[in-house]
Parts: structure tokens; sequence; C-alpha cells
């Protein structure tokens, strides 16, 4: 198993190592903060290592879940510059961020970005790195073991899994450890079921989602997913210790689970530990009815400069911005630029093209908008309660479970 702890030394380590020193303590470094460590790490450090010379040392600082504390106290160690994994934070810090140039405030008015990164006409942030939350990774071998087929239909998925837990197979790898994975689940549910009371919680200066019936029914039909004896591959135990890389690996390593959600970003992680290569296969969420729309939750890193800014960081601002830049990382994998289709593996070009497909139901991670409710006390703390309560159970304790849900969650929101 691949401890956080692991990948977050590692990602210390690579930041360190990929530091250029200031040792004449002439320049001022430019300070770049992310959240993101391991693999993803080190495809960063290819990025700035191929923007050519620069006339500044640029550090790294890798945050991890403390990427917030990047807008603390102004000082000379503040970053200059933020890789901000929660784009829905941008309103929050607005007043301490730096308005972007003209020429590049465009970018920030693309589909979905436009409400989170700009106000009264002015661009506070610049997309990054835009992540698809509704993909499912599986080994094509265990569906064809079982003669099953990637489904078209939530319920498809759940005989699915029915199938493979019947001929000894366990369905899905969880990473509750990585408590955004359970809200990715829920969000791709809500969206899916009913996008009205998603997209009203979205934009609600006060949401209150245990008040929605809607909400409601999303935790009950996710409830009921979890619940199901033999879905989850070590069961609730090993499914709360597990980060995200864990349930990757748990799926394509280990080979001990069928599939995992898991965004675009894992593909490094499976291509670096897949036990056998080729046995790698990717469907998106499917949609709840026929003729309805699959839901598509979109999230991503935007790039925020807080106030002041220097000009060497609003010269590095602009190299990163270039379309080019990131090339280095979509060599790499796992990393899909907004708006752009080309260039990615053939599973990432898939997701890419959902991305841009005029009428997809697109919308944004609904946990990041939701402030500290979708957070780790929030949103997060009782869907890792719900899935203690029923995962691997039976169906019949859902609906008491999914009433402390609510219980809890209406607490939460007082």
């Amino acid at each position: 198993m691949i401890s956080r702890r692991v990948v977050l030394a590692a990602a210390a380590a690579t930041a360190v190592s990929g530091c250029t020193p200031d040792v004449l303590g002439l320049s001022r470094s430019v300070r770049v903060a992310v959240s993101w460590g391991g693999p993803e790490l080190r495809a960063f450090h290819r990025v700035l290592d191929g923007l050519g010379k620069l006339e500044y040392p640029v550090e790294v600082v890798p945050l991890g879940d403390d990427i917030s504390t990047a807008f603390g106290a102004r000082s000379a160690r503040r970053p200059d510059i933020v890789m901000l994994p929660r784009p829905g934070l941008v309103p929050l810090h607005r007043d301490n961020l730096e308005p972007m140039p003209a020429e590049l405030a465009e970018r920030g008015r693309a589909r979905l970005w436009d409400e989170l990164l700009t106000r009264d006409g002015t661009t506070y942030g610049l997309p990054f790195k835009t992540a698809h939350k509704s993909a499912v990774w599986y080994r094509p071998s265990v569906f064809r073991a079982a003669g099953v087929e990637p489904p078209k239909l939530w319920s498809e998925w759940l005989a699915v899994n029915r199938s493979l837990s019947a001929g000894g197979i366990r369905p899905l790898a969880l990473a509750a450890g990585d408590g955004w994975v359970l809200t990715d689940f829920l969000e791709n549910v809500l969206l899916g079921t009913a996008p009205a009371a998603y997209r009203a919680l979205a934009v609600s200066d006060q949401p209150r989602p245990s008040q929605l019936p809607e909400f409601g029914d999303a935790l009950r039909l996710l409830a009921t997913a979890w619940a199901a004896p033999g879905t989850l591959a070590g069961g609730v135990e090993r499914s709360l210790v597990q980060q995200f890389p864990d349930a990757v690996v748990e799926v394509f390593g280990h080979r001990r689970a069928a599939m995992v959600l898991a965004s675009d970003f894992a593909e490094p992680v499976i291509r670096g530990f897949a036990t056998d290569p080729s046995d790698v296969g990717l469907f998106t969420f499917p949609p709840f009815r026929p003729g309805t729309a699959a839901p598509v939750v979109v999230g991503g890193d935007v790039m925020v400069v807080p106030r002041p800014a220097t000009d060497d960081a609003w010269d590095l601002v602009r190299r990163l911005a270039a379309p080019a830049a990131v090339d280095p990382w979509i060599a790499t994998g796992g990393f899909i630029a907004d708006g752009r289709t080309t260039g990615y593996s053939p599973e990432l070009t898939r997701l890419a093209e959902q991305l841009v497909t005029p009428g997809a139901a697109l919308q944004f991670d609904l946990s990041d908008r939701l402030g500290s409710l979708g957070d780790i006390n929030g949103v997060w703390r009782v869907l890792t309660d719900l899935l203690i309560r029923v995962g691997n159970r039976g169906s019949e304790l859902v609906p008491d479970a999914v009433r402390s849900a609510l219980d809890e969650l209406a607490k939460v929101e007082s």
C-alpha cells in the first residue's frame, strides 16, 4: 500500500531537488505553492524545466492538503503564485488576489470557470489543469471473465457489481481515506438524478442540502450501491485507510478489485503500477435513465497571484499560461488542459472530448463550492459515517443510515 506519508515524503524530496538555489542571495525566488506530490509534482518540474532560461530562481512549495495556508500573512516566504486545487475558494480570497492581465483574462472566462474566476468583468485566476471527475477505470479482463460490459446506465452498473461479486471478484476499490473521492461519488449521483438541485446548491449563498429531497434520494442511491455485500474490496476497514493512489493500485497492481472511480490524473499511477499494462479500460459515469445526460463533474487547479505581485511572478505566470507550456506534463499522462482535445492517450482523449461536448451535463465540483460545508468536517465526514454504517452490510440498513446522515448534515449546516 502506498501511504500518504510516503507520497508526501517523495513530494518534499522532489520539491527540494527541483529548486533553483539562490546561493548569492541577490535575487528573490518566485515561490509557487502547489498541492501536488509524487508523479504530479515531478511532472510540474518538467513543465518548469521546459520554460527555458529564466532570469530568476523558482521555488516550488508542495503544501498538500494545506494549500489554503498559502494565503496566510504576508511575508518574504509567502508564495507568489498559488496553484489552487479548489477553484471554489477563489471568491473567498478574491480581495487578496491580483487581477489577471488583459491578454490572459479571457482564459478565465471559459465555460464553467467564469462564475468562479471572474467578478464584474475582472478575472482573478486562470485554469491550469482540468480534472474529469466522472471517470471509472477498470480491468477489461475481469469484465470478460464475468461476461459483463461497461455499463451504459446506473442500473447496469449495479448489475455488473452483482455479477462480479457472484464470480468472487470485488467490484470496487474505494479511496475513502480521501474524503473528496466520496464527495465525487455523491456529486455524480446527484448531478445525474437531479441536475437542477445540484445547480441550486452550487449557487446558493446558504446551501442546505439536508433539506432537499433530491439530496436525500442521491444519498439513498449511493448508500445502496455501497451496501451491496461483497462490493468493496477489503471491506469498509481497508476503504477507510486507502488514499486515492492506494485504491488505484488495489485494482491494477494487487488486482484485488475490478474498478475504481478516479479522475484523469490517476493515469500515471495506473501506468506505473499496472501488472498488465494492456489490461486497462475506462468508462465514464453512466446516466441514470435512458435518454438523460450522463453526469460530468469537473474540477481542476487554477493559477492565482496573491497581492502584491512582482514582475518576475507575472513573467512566470505568462510562461505557464502559454498553451505549449504543459506539453511535458501531457506527455507524461494524467493532465488535461482546458479546452484542448489533442495530444493525450486514447483514454484521456475521450475524457477531454466529453468536456467540450455541446450539451453535456457539466457542473463544477459541488463540494468545492459549498465552502466549509463541503470539506472534511462537512459532507466528507457525513459520507464517511454513511459508508461505515452501510458498506458491504446490505441494503436493509440504508433507510436508517440515510436518515442519520441527513440529521448529521443538518447539524453541520446550522
